[in-house]
């Protein structure tokens, strides 16, 4: 053992050194920023674990996405028509689309983390994100196609919202336009979409333990697909007697979480595996290769085993004439936009927080703008392979939790991700109850976040817990967004109406509890560029004949409030250190 870990040792050791360590700051390498602690072997394990807790995104997306119906054309008008169910051919078209989706999930997951690893060193894996790809595929594009955007134009709103990021990532505005939106409800609308995918989780997108009703909006479920109404999707009799719902709640939920709470870094993955192969076998009552025509067809190519299934189906399928969806596809790209800013901002911050490479003094991160970048065209390319946006994964702790702490974590993810390009046949046979518990445990690890929302004062948890309950309930996350927003805008605003009338006099008794929130957060880093051009330029030129003067070497960024100005300008002291001199002289 002891020789191993000499080995181990001298081959950590002998990279670190090398100019492949030096490129990546391996500690040892001798680079003026080498990241402390990193070690070759020790970031290879890391990426293994960040593939094995993220890999389930493979056929999480796959299955969320085919439902959407892709380009295939179902001949009902109905969501649950059983139109399209029956049809062979439209099932047959679904089928490809799966398997299409799969490889594209692979290869998008792939290239994107290779890439972001290399370009930023930074030990964060990207994919296809939950929770965008429900909203792209039940609100945007509807179950079976029948929402209100086709899935061609769909991705045509992706492929555009990625180069809006470029845009928006390279004149700093990403970062400035998350902290403009009040704090509780962009962490609602994390919570919200938590939610929205519990509820997906549990109906028969994956486990079916609740259905549509008639008498109430919805009911519980768990019946074989038999019983099943054709118009309310409602179970007409055997409620939680389908076997399907008792394996993916037992071996799905029950084991996966029995895992986590040992932090097994696999837990998820070995919850899917133990369901997907219990459903294998063709003789059960749970199998998900029943002796039908598209049960046999789904059996021969899982036989395979290893195989390649290009992607013929969806690539490159985007629609341009966007005229006719009119205000359906500005608000599908606005929530696009909207929804991928709070997400992949806050989940590279706090990845890059917790692998300690964050600024003190600045809150940045080394080559930020890289990594917004990078992630933007990856969105862009991703639509091309026929996916919903992709993102920054939290999973990535995982990885960083394991030692992870260059881009050569990442690397290692996305090479694992395109590895598993080649066993198609094994990723499109998962069935959707082995995921469906997955989606419930995703939502309770989002639903974590709510203690951050400011509970204390009523004009902040009421946007905050409509964000919440309003993604589920209307099945869309869009319409959670804007009546939060909504709601935080004509409460707050009635507030601050009342105390302006009033002189101040009237106002809540917990006034003082209030989420500090402004539209200009200040003169700081956070600001995009050409802000903090204009704002140095009124300092510059001397507001009320104060003379600001920039201190060398601090590449015109003031870093310090107007307050701090003020009271130098008053106290006729200098301030140095904070970004400005100030000094204490009026113009003639």
């Amino acid at each position: 053992m002891s020789s191993f870990k000499n080995a181990v040792g001298a081959l950590d050791e002998r990279i670190s050194k090398s100019t492949f360590g030096r490129v990546f700051r391996l500690d040892g390498s001798g680079h003026p920023k080498e990241r402390k602690g990193s070690k070759f072997v020790t970031e290879i394990r890391a990426g293994l674990t960040t593939f094995f807790t993220m890999a389930y995104i493979i056929a999480v997306n796959a299955n969320i996405l085919s439902q959407s119906g892709g380009t295939c054309v179902c001949p009902g008008t109905n969501p649950n028509d059983t139109m399209c169910n029956v049809d062979p051919d439209y099932n047959q078209c679904l089928l490809a689309v799966n398997r299409d989706l799969i490889t594209a999930t692979a290869a998008i997951s792939g290239i994107s983390s290779i890439a972001f690893g290399f370009l930023t060193n930074l030990p964060v894996a990207l994919a296809p994100g939950m929770g965008l790809n429900a909203y792209f595929t039940y609100q945007v594009v509807g179950y079976h196609g029948t929402g209100s955007v086709s899935y061609q134009l769909a991705l045509t709103a992706v492929f555009v919202e990625g180069f809006v990021f470029v845009f928006l990532s390279l004149i700093g505005m990403r970062q400035w336009l998350v902290k403009v939106i009040p704090s509780s409800v962009k962490v609602a609308s994390g919570v919200g979409i938590g939610m929205f995918l519990t509820e997906i989780g549990m109906s028969y997108s994956g486990i079916g333990l609740i259905t549509g009703a008639v008498d109430t909006p919805t009911d519980i479920g768990g019946c074989p697909p038999q019983y099943l109404d054709p118009g309310s999707g409602a179970c007409t009799s055997h409620k939680m007697t389908n076997p399907t719902l008792w394996i993916g709640v037992i071996c799905g939920g029950v084991l996966t979480s029995y895992l986590m709470a040992y932090r097994v870094k696999s837990a998820i993955m070995i919850g899917i595996t133990v369901v997907s192969i219990m459903s294998w076998p063709r003789d059960t009552t749970f199998t998900y290769f029943p002796h039908t025509a598209e049960g046999d067809e789904m059996f021969a190519f899982f036989k395979k085993v290893v195989d390649f299934h290009p992607i013929t189906h969806i690539l490159a399928v985007q629609d341009w004439d966007v005229r006719g969806a009119g205000s359906h596809f500005a608000l599908a790209l606005f929530t696009f936009l909207y929804v991928d800013i709070v997400d992949a901002t806050a989940t590279l911050y706090s990845m890059a927080r917790f692998s300690g490479v964050v600024d003190p003094e600045t809150g940045d991160f080394p080559r930020s703008t890289l990594a917004y970048c990078t992630d933007a065209i990856s969105i862009s390319i991703g639509s091309l392979f026929g996916c919903s946006p992709v993102t920054a994964f939290i999973e990535s702790g995982a990885g960083i939790t394991e030692g992870g702490r260059t881009g050569l974590t990442a690397i290692t993810t996305g090479t694992c991700f395109l590895i598993s390009i080649f066993f198609a046949p094994i990723f499109a046979s998962i069935p959707p109850w082995a995921t469906g518990c997955t989606l419930i445990l995703v939502g309770c690890m989002m639903m974590r976040q709510v203690t951050a929302v400011n509970w204390s004062f009523i004009g902040d948890a009421l946007p905050a817990f409509v964000t919440i309950v309003s993604m589920p309930f209307t099945y869309s996350v869009a319409y959670g967004l804007i009546a939060g927003l909504f709601t935080y805008t004509i409460l707050n605003g009635l507030i601050y109406i009342t105390k302006k009338v009033s002189g101040g006099r009237i106002q809540p008794p917990d006034a003082d509890l209030k989420e500090y929130w402004t539209y200009k957060p200040g003169l700081s880093q956070s600001l995009p560029w050409f802000v903090r051009v204009v704002e140095q330029r009124r300092w510059f030129t001397g507001r009320d004949g104060v003379y600001v003067e920039a201190e060398e070497g601090r590449e015109g960024s003031l870093g310090a409030s107007e307050k701090e100005l003020v009271e130098g300008v008053n106290t006729g002291r200098k301030e140095k250190g904070k970004g400005v001199v100030v000094v204490g002289e009026r113009f003639a």
